[in-house]
């Protein structure tokens, strides 16, 4: 259990399904305010602070992405696990490149729903994982030593620029957004599938396991310089970025 009481705000428009989270997560020690649309959940975090979101996506008036895409550009940080009903693979690529720690889909259990939310809060509270603004205003992160721009899909290593290409940028990002989780194969691919070819090629490469394999070989030499950061391989699962010792 978390050490401290930590606020969550539930966006959910079903009121019975709405009511039965509330409940739970109380009794798990959850202090817990609730939303029924973007524009009440988005009226609520500009005068309430709190430490994560259950979001919904299908609501009333606006999608819940639109919210997503308002917290991320208003409050640094806070992590959001969004619980819907959409289970296609189009639709969790979106949520997750939309800046979502987490996408589980209905029905769900709440045991897991539990674990993942305390994981998630866990990682928000990590000192070496945090999200700021770069120079230029945009949204960065730092994970030990390495510093991720995602306004200009860039990165650095102890400072020093790392030459990456789209696909081991878009790799990097995903591994270091779910830094101390099993990022899937399946995880990887969907979301190469969604973007567009890298640069300068007149058709993409066969998106499989093997040129998986491929990026992610490259990606761990040029991380090699830094013992703090393995990209471990999970058999038969896929891959983790390991947190950064202390």
């Amino acid at each position: 259990m978390l050490k401290r009481m930590a606020t969550i705000l539930i966006v959910e428009d079903d009121p019975l399904l709405l009511d039965a989270l509330t409940g739970q997560l109380q009794q798990l020690q959850f202090s817990v305010c609730t939303a029924t649309s973007v524009a009440g959940a988005t009226a609520l975090l500009q005068t309430q602070a709190v430490d994560g979101i259950i979001l919904d996506l299908g609501l009333p008036g606006a999608d819940g992405l639109d919210l997503l895409t308002w917290a991320r550009n208003h409050i640094a940080g806070l992590p959001v696990l969004i619980l819907t009903a959409r289970d296609g693979v189009d639709d969790r690529v979106r949520g997750l490149n939309a800046g979502a720690d987490d996408y589980i889909t209905k029905p769900f259990n709440m045991q897991e729903l539990q674990a993942r939310l305390q994981a998630m809060l866990r990682r928000a509270r990590q000192p070496a994982f945090t999200q700021a603004s770069n120079a230029a205003g945009g949204p960065s992160t730092t994970l030990g030593p390495l510093l991720l721009d995602h306004a200009s899909h860039t990165a650095a290593l102890n400072g020093d620029p790392l030459e990456l290409t789209q696909r081991e940028w878009e790799l990097l990002e995903l591994l270091v957004n779910r830094c101390g989780e099993v990022v899937t194969r399946d995880d990887v691919l969907a979301a190469w599938r969604a973007s567009p070819p890298e640069p300068g090629q007149t058709a993409a490469p066969p998106l499989n396991s093997n040129a998986l394999e491929v990026y992610v070989h490259r990606l761990r030499k040029k991380l090699d310089v830094s013992p703090n950061l393995v990209i471990r391989n999970i058999r038969g699962l896929g891959y983790m970025l390991a947190k950064p010792a202390d």
